[in-house]
């Protein structure tokens, strides 16, 4: 089990481009392939780890880890996550200086970015869909999609500032969920 873990998260840290959001639904697929959440916890796991500070893919590998095998399981689910990226920033910081202005570098960069951008995209409709026992269009989904449209107002029309786009997220979440 805790070989499985570091093995786990060890891979999807080598694959971790765009960020902790983009890898959720990698995370979600190998959490769930090994049976060590069912999908609701796994949903909120990744919410609890979204709230604490720090990047949300550490966050949840070290609870995935905790909740299937204890602490050493939090520890070596943490390990994997992170030694990747330490690894790759240590190499790239060795070279980036000396390759940054080839073509073929910033070529790769910009390839990346819509492929980010569809996995942060594919999670967050995964995490708005209700549980598989409900219709796509319930109240829950409604609820949400009208706290998504008045949040996305506030940060573009009226450009307030995220902790209270934040705050008023957790509000209308308690006048229609509650």
């Amino acid at each position: 089990m805790l070989w499985s873990l570091f093995a786990v998260f060890l891979k999807i840290g080598f694959v971790s481009f765009g960020g902790g959001y983009a890898m959720i639904p990698l995370i979600r697929h190998e959490v769930l392939l090994h049976g060590w959440m069912e999908e609701r916890q796994f949903t909120d796991t990744v919410a609890l780890a979204g709230m604490a500070p720090g990047p949300i893919a550490t966050n949840s590998a070290t609870l995935i880890g905790y909740e299937a095998a204890g602490v050493p399981g939090a520890i070596l689910s943490t390990l994997g996550m992170v030694l990747p990226s330490l690894a790759m920033i240590v190499i790239i910081a060795a070279f980036f200086f000396r390759l940054r202005q080839r073509q073929w570098v910033k070529a790769t960069f910009y390839g990346l970015k819509p492929v980010v951008t569809g996995m942060i995209v594919y999670a967050a409709i995964h995490f708005s869909l209700p549980g598989s026992g409900a219709g796509w269009m319930s109240w829950h989904t409604v609820g949400m999609l009208i706290i998504l449209a008045v949040c996305l107002g506030a940060l573009i029309k009226y450009r307030l500032h995220p902790l209270a786009v934040i705050v008023l997220s957790g509000v209308l979440g308690i006048a229609f969920f509650q």
